[in-house]
């Protein structure tokens, strides 16, 4: 039994998180951190473990865990390990988008590798610091992982993705009130977005004569959780040639499925699931990829990355299933 931190203990991510290790047989949870929360239940703000877990939040930090998860805001990670050391022994999985780029990966004496198990899961296995995917960049890498390691991604690449509105996290802002997304639908950061820069380099790390563009389309639905991703690209093979390729790519992955059926999102919610679901026209091929954006988009990620770490088996704790109905 290992014992876990976790650092921004009020967001969905770690709400998600807390409910996922409850059930995890080979951890316990020895502190979430909460400066604004510090003294209060865990249950006042993440009401549906009231019964289940009595923890309050605290101002306070065991730098002596095995585990360490930050579930912090964008750009705080890197703030808050330069004010906390943390014993030589203890792994830290970061939720953040600070250290998933190459230039951004060594900070201090740690050097974070990119915790995406389809594409490096040895590398995961002997690491000491992660740095988490982002929801999008999961979803939509996934779509075209077969493709850029077979070296067969010739022209740009073209994707259209929807999130929910627990991907803005809890924050308010005039696009999370009900009242905006409720009916609605709206795009944002368009060609621009933040995980364009860890898809590339994915893609290049798989295939680096990769001189195409990756035109990203990001869209705000007006749910709660999960992301619908389209990704399509020229491709000159046949549709059974496509899906041999993915077939063969994820034969050994845990969470990654291809579907013959058209596929949509509440096959996903609350699961750690990546469905893939492929469709050729012409010549191009056509990859819809849906997950849920606090699991395999974040949280449940976190914890498949953890299992791969402590030699865990990988989908233990994450044996979920969806809410069909």
């Amino acid at each position: 039994m290992i014992e876990a931190g976790i650092i921004g203990g009020a967001g969905y991510t770690a709400g998600e998180l807390i409910r996922l290790l409850l059930n995890h047989n080979e951890v316990h949870i020895d502190f979430v951190f909460s400066t604004s929360n510090a003294g209060n239940k865990i249950s006042s703000i993440h009401q549906d473990l009231l019964g289940a877990f009595d923890l309050e939040f605290t101002s306070s930090i065991n730098t002596e865990v095995e585990v360490l998860f930050l579930c912090l805001g964008h750009g705080n990670s890197t703030n808050f390990l330069a004010r906390h050391q943390f014993s030589a022994r203890t792994r830290i999985i970061d939720l953040s988008n600070d250290f998933r780029l190459q230039a951004d990966c060594h900070f201090q004496n740690k050097n974070f590798v990119y915790g995406l198990p389809e594409l490096q899961k040895e590398v995961i296995s002997n690491a000491t610091y992660i740095a988490n995917p982002g929801c999008f960049a999961t979803a939509i890498q996934l779509a075209l992982l077969p493709l850029a390691s077979s070296g067969l991604l010739k022209k740009d690449v073209h994707v259209n993705a929807v999130t929910g509105a627990t991907g803005a996290g809890t924050a308010l802002s005039e696009t999370t009130h009900f009242t905006w997304r409720d009916n609605n639908f709206s795009h944002y950061k368009p060609f621009t977005h933040q995980h364009l820069g860890e898809i590339r380099q994915t893609v290049q790390q798989l295939q680096s004569d990769f001189e195409g563009a990756v035109h990203f389309m990001p869209n705000r639905g007006n749910f709660s959780r999960g992301i619908f991703a389209t990704a399509y690209t020229s491709y000159n093979g046949t549709l059974k040639d496509a899906r041999s390729l993915y077939d063969q790519y994820y034969e050994n992955a845990a969470f990654t499925l291809i579907s013959e059926e058209d596929i949509h999102l509440k096959q996903v919610v609350n699961t750690n699931n990546c469905i893939l679901h492929l469709h050729k026209h012409e010549d191009t091929l056509l990859v819809t990829s849906i997950i849920d954006n606090l699991l395999k988009g974040a949280s449940g990620q976190a914890v498949q990355n953890m299992n791969l770490m402590f030699d865990f088996e990988e989908a233990e704790g994450l044996r979920l299933k969806a809410n069909y109905f």
